[in-house]
Formats: structure tokens, C-alpha cells, sequence
């Protein structure tokens, strides 16, 4: 996997922190200069920081795991979204849903209802409701792609999360740490990095930022993804090939037809003597 390029960085303004008075001194330890009341960050720590975050995604893709993309801030959501959607992740870009990893079910419920309603225009029965109830169908349809059509296809809490801006999504944040879900999240020097697992020292307002990082953990998925899909056929291979190995080649079994030639060969050895029997006639001509 490729290192970061600290010169990429510095071009995306990823350096960039918040005004040096809203700052949380907890983020003290990668922050470089203060600079004109502004904070600087230490692209250095930032670079390991990244590294170590995409090699962490990596691993989670390979293992066959899911990453939850949560941003919902206007510059950033649009961006999560397509790369979210490039690397077949689930995301959520629009609005957080209370309980959405605490309650679980519940969200799984309100997208078996969506799936429900695109059986029901498949199979016709949407054709037969009343002008109203196709409204109020459309309505409900609507909304829940809106909140939950990007995670569908999710159908069991994800390994990890990786968040945008750990201010605005905290309720995210808590309950991945009430059920110990790995927390990835770039932050601020105006936030707190204790609740996060791998936290990235960055610029979360910048597009440029957004987009330079969430590219870069992205590139590390689908390298994962694609050793994930080599050692698939790579065991397929293996497999087949074992198999062949331990059923014996059909040149080496007997064939059906050697055991009816041994059960005639007998019979014809006990008609060998048949000959002696045709002499007995003549025997009973000289006695008399």
C-alpha cells in the first residue's frame, strides 16, 4: 500500500485547524504551530495516523467486514456517499436515525417496509390501490430512501465506523462506543479525540481534505476487497484440485464388463468335459 504523500496534504489543506480559542487542548499532542489564530496541524502525525487508519480499513475488507460512512455535514456528504458507494460500503449522508446501532431491528423493520413496497409495485398490487394510498405509498417510499437506502444491503451492525466531523455526528459516536464498534474519525483541533478508536488529525471542514482522505482509506478497501477476491479463487483452486487428487481416475477403475468374463469363463471350463459323456452310448452297444 502506497505511503500518504505529505506534499497532497498540504495542497488539500489538510493542516488547517480551527481558530486557536475554540481549540480542545486534549488535541494538543498533533497540533504543530498556533499562526495567526489558528491552529496548525502536524501533517507528519497525520500521515501516520492515516496510514495506520487504512491499513486497519484494509484488514476489515478483507476479512469480508462492513464500514458504516457517517457524514452528514454539506460539504463532506456528498463525497462520503460516492466514495462510500464505490467501494460497496454502506453510508449515511443525510440524517442520523436515533438508535441506529443501539436498536438495530427497529431500522431493519423500516427497511424490510421499503423492500415491501417495491414487491408490491412488482407484483401489481400497487396498480390496484386507490389514487390517495399510492400517494401516501410514494410518500413513505420516498422517505425511507432518503434516511435509509443507502444501508438496505446492511443486514447486521457494521465492524466499523468512519466518521466526518466527530462534533456533529456524536450520537453516532456513542453508540458505537456502547457497543464497542472500532470508531475511524477525522477530527479537529476543536474536538475531543478520547471517544475515538483511530483518530486522524485533519482539516473536516476543507472539501479538498474531506476528499483527499476519504479517497485514500477508500483505495485501501479495494485493495483489500481484491486480495479478499484472489485468495476466494486461490481456495477455489485449491480445492478443485484436491478433489481430483483423491477421486481415482476413471482409466484406473475396473470395468463393469471384466466381471461378467470371469462368471462365463467358469461355465465354459465345466463344458471341457462334455466329450467323454458322448462316448457312453457306444459302451452300452458292446454289452449288449
Amino acid at each position: 500500500m502506497p505511503r500518504t504523500n505529505f506534499q497532497e496534504l498540504l495542497d488539500a489543506g489538510v493542516h488547517f485547524g480551527h481558530l486557536a480559542r475554540k481549540w480542545n487542548p486534549k488535541m494538543a499532542p498533533y497540533i504543530f504551530i498556533e499562526r495567526e489564530g489558528i491552529h496548525i496541524i502536524d501533517l507528519h502525525k497525520s500521515i501516520v495516523k492515516i496510514d495506520e487508519a487504512a491499513e486497519i480499513m484494509k484488514e476489515f475488507a478483507r476479512s469480508g467486514r462492513k464500514i458504516l460512512f457517517v457524514a452528514t455535514k454539506k460539504q463532506a456528504k456528498d463525497i462520503v456517499a460516492e466514495k462510500a458507494l464505490s467501494v460497496n460500503m454502506p453510508s449515511v449522508t443525510e440524517r442520523w436515525p436515533g438508535g441506529m446501532l443501539t436498536n438495530f431491528p427497529t431500522i431493519r423493520k423500516a427497511v424490510k417496509k421499503m423492500n415491501t413496497i417495491d414487491k408490491m409495485k412488482e407484483d401489481g398490487t400497487y396498480d390496484k390501490l386507490a389514487k390517495r394510498e399510492r400517494l401516501q405509498v410514494d410518500r413513505q417510499r420516498e422517505k425511507l430512501e432518503k434516511n435509509l437506502g443507502s444501508i438496505r444491503d446492511m443486514s447486521r451492525l457494521p465492524s466499523a465506523l468512519f466518521v466526518v466531523d466527530v462534533q456533529k455526528e456524536a450520537n453516532a459516536v456513542k453508540e458505537a462506543n456502547r457497543l464497542n464498534i472500532p470508531v475511524i474519525a477525522m477530527v479537529d483541533t476543536c474536538c475531543d479525540p478520547t471517544p475515538i478508536d483511530y483518530v486522524i488529525p485533519a482539516n473536516d471542514d476543507g472539501v479538498k481534505s474531506i476528499e483527499i482522505i476519504t479517497d485514500i482509506l477508500c483505495k485501501a478497501i479495494r485493495e483489500g476487497l481484491d486480495e479478499r477476491k484472489l485468495e476466494k479463487e486461490k481456495n477455489g483452486e485449491e480445492s478443485a484440485s484436491s478433489d481430483e487428487t483423491r477421486q481415482p481416475s476413471k482409466r484406473l477403475r475396473p470395468r463393469k464388463g471384466a466381471v461378467k468374463v470371469e462368471e462365463t469363463a467358469a461355465p465354459a471350463e465345466a463344458a471341457a468335459p462334455a466329450p467323454e459323456k458322448a462316448a457312453e452310448p457306444e459302451k452300452v452297444a458292446e454289452a449288449e
